[in-house]
């Protein structure tokens, strides 16, 4: 079972153990909530042209059915 590569249980703990001391475990929740965060916005600012070109052509629908 290769989920990760040559990476196996036994490295990613490890990995969450090493994270864990750095960070501290009361900082860890803080972290992923702005890593939550920061890909939330990636994301919306990717999409944001698609829906920038959604919003300008229903601006457009919308004045040429006023007229």
């Amino acid at each position: 079972m290769f989920l990760f590569g040559p990476v196996g249980p036994t490295e990613l703990i490890l990995i969450v153990l090493i994270i864990i001391i750095i960070f501290g475990a009361r900082r860890l929740p803080e972290l992923g909530k702005s890593l939550g965060e920061g890909i939330k916005n990636f994301k919306r600012s990717i999409g944001g042209k698609e829906e920038k070109e959604k919003e300008t052509q229903e601006d457009k629908s919308k004045s040429d059915s006023k007229d």
